[in-house]
């Protein structure tokens, strides 16, 4: 059973057997050839499977409206693993998708016991940070949970015929609260829809929170007919920095996030897990195994902008052209720079992202 709330990573194994368990097709030849110029995240194929994102290509043929919704749980710093999915928001709205990103601060509440105002103060700072990826606010509608009444109205809709042995089925057995967060979200992924008007809209996520779609997807044919059943993309999540089966807040070594001191940053880059053999003259021989090496996903996920870069260091690496060591100084001089040109960019954008959160605070 996938537990959206875990902190247990998804293998390739598992990859297998939850596409065919929750039905999702893989990115064939025709979708990549008609997105991949626009979206890294297919063209390098982190994003590997989707669901009835046909339906949005379709829109995007037809001009027609189309939305994104994703969203950020308030209970920390901007971190690699938050990057991943905001990068993925910033460039489907440059591909034409109107964007709707949620303050999940009442699941940071049940999940992590923040209290509300706590959460505020996180979420500024976090949706300075998506600013400063691209998101444009003018293109954009931003919430938090607890205060928006559209999706705080949707569970007592929804709910009429929804059981707890429906909810142990598809999310295992819970405190009550995760599963009143996740008919929450339920609101968070239809909004697009309830505030504007029936649209195709698609939420990239990791396999681990499938079971939030399945559940909004079957509750769309109940109760919203004229509505578009959501769309989704599934990323494959990175693993810890150092090796460890998924990043953790209890393992520092295993993530950095984007406000960490420049040095600590430096340290962690550098004592990441790569590919390397157990000599120089073993990886010059047989090459590195750079499917293992966390500098090359890390460069991959977004910090090296350049495919040609990446395409050049996998066939250095996998040829035995370069060492582990110069590698690493390399992507430690690319990730410090793009770090250093986030935060100038954010300076900017906490403005923007603290009129944005008073307004809805207001309301």
């Amino acid at each position: 059973m996938v537990d959206p709330w875990g902190t247990q990573n998804i293998n390739n194994e598992d990859e297998e057997r939850l596409i065919k368990e929750f039905g999702l097709q893989p990115i064939d030849d025709v979708m990549w050839m008609s997105v991949k110029e626009h979206n890294s995240y297919f063209r390098r194929r982190i994003t590997f499977a989707h669901r009835d994102f046909d339906l949005i290509i379709k829109a995007m043929e037809r001009n027609a409206p189309w939305a994104v919704m994703s969203g950020i749980k308030p209970s920390g710093s901007f971190h690699l693993g938050t990057f991943t999915t905001a990068s993925e928001i910033v460039e489907l709205q440059n591909m034409g998708g109107r964007s709707y990103y949620c303050i999940a601060d009442i699941e940071s509440w049940e999940d992590n016991g923040i209290s509300y105002a706590d959460a505020y103060n996180t979420a500024i700072d976090n949706l300075a940070d998506i600013l400063a990826l691209g998101l444009n606010p003018n293109r954009a509608y931003v919430w938090r949970q607890s205060k928006e009444r559209i999706v705080k109205n949707v569970p007592f809709k929804v709910a009429r015929k929804i059981t707890n042995a429906w909810m142990r089925d598809m999310y295992g057995d819970k405190e009550f609260g995760l599963y009143l967060a996740a008919l929450i979200q339920v609101g968070d992924i239809l909004l697009p829809q309830i505030k504007d008007e029936p649209m195709p809209t698609v939420v990239p996520v990791g396999l681990d929170q499938a079971p939030h779609l399945r559940l909004t997807r079957d509750l769309t044919e109940i109760y919203y007919k004229k509505f578009f059943k959501p769309s989704s993309t599934y990323h494959r999540l990175l693993p810890g920095l150092d090796g460890s089966e998924k990043m953790s807040k209890r393992n520092p070594n295993s993530y950095f996030s984007f406000d960490e001191e420049l040095e600590s940053i430096k340290y962690k880059v550098s004592k990441a897990f790569t590919g390397g053999r157990g000599s120089a003259e073993e990886q010059r021989r047989l090459g590195g195994e750079t499917e293992k090496c966390m500098i090359y996903r890390i460069l991959m996920y977004g910090f090296e902008k350049d495919d040609k870069v990446l395409t050049d260091l996998y066939q250095d690496c996998r040829g035995g052209k370069i060492l582990c060591g110069p590698c690493k100084k390399r992507a430690i001089e690319t990730i410090i720079t793009y770090i250093k040109n986030h935060r100038e960019r954010k300076q900017d954008t906490l403005p923007i992202a603290r009129e944005i959160l008073s307004r809805k605070h207001k309301r």
